[in-house]
């Protein structure tokens, strides 16, 4: 078979992967600069960025004339980028790398500036959740916490909040204990 047939040779083929593996390492760069809430809860208008990054991005690794078997090729290569970096993810240092810290965005009922400002959310982001989340005040939260997935939790009032699950959370110190 002669791969040519299908527009693809040997130099092609190995700008393919180049491309995608700096795209992929490009995106956690830029995820982990923005922060984690750039790709969570997307509005409609996120929605329509995404596609067109999306295409930007395809159309930049796959070159002038896109071919099935560059497409392959690329769709391949970003899920064994994506496989690896699952197997990856074991080792704490390159955890550290690729997944984004848990993030204290309210104690008690203070917010806490500095963190929104940190996590790139803001505080009607945070009221947005609450209500969400059937809070009528604000003496009702023991802490809101932005999740490594760039979803925000609520947990409300009224029992202590087990030490093991604030464990690596930036600003768990901050969170009454009395909650």
């Amino acid at each position: 078979m002669d791969w040519l047939e299908f527009g693809l040779d040997g130099i092609d083929a190995v700008r393919i992967v180049v491309s995608c593996i700096a795209f992929y390492l490009g995106i956690i760069i830029l995820v982990r600069v923005f922060g984690q809430r750039t790709l969570a809860s997307l509005s409609s208008f996120d929605l329509a960025a995404i596609i067109a990054l999306g295409a930007i991005i395809g159309r930049s690794i796959l070159g002038d004339t896109p071919t099935l078997i560059a497409g392959l090729l690329a769709l391949a290569t970003l899920l064994i980028l994506q496989a690896l970096t699952g197997k990856a993810r074991r080792f704490h240092r390159i955890a550290g790398i690729v997944n984004s810290p848990a993030i204290v965005l309210m104690a008690g009922s203070q917010l806490l500036i500095d963190n929104l400002a940190r996590a790139h959310v803001d505080p009607a982001e945070v009221y947005s959740k609450l209500r969400m989340a059937g809070i009528r005040q604000r003496a009702e939260v023991a802490c809101v916490i932005l999740e490594p997935t760039g979803q925000i939790s609520v947990t409300r009032r009224g029992a202590p909040i087990d030490e093991d699950l604030l464990r690596g959370v930036i600003g768990a110190e901050r969170i009454p204990r009395e909650s």
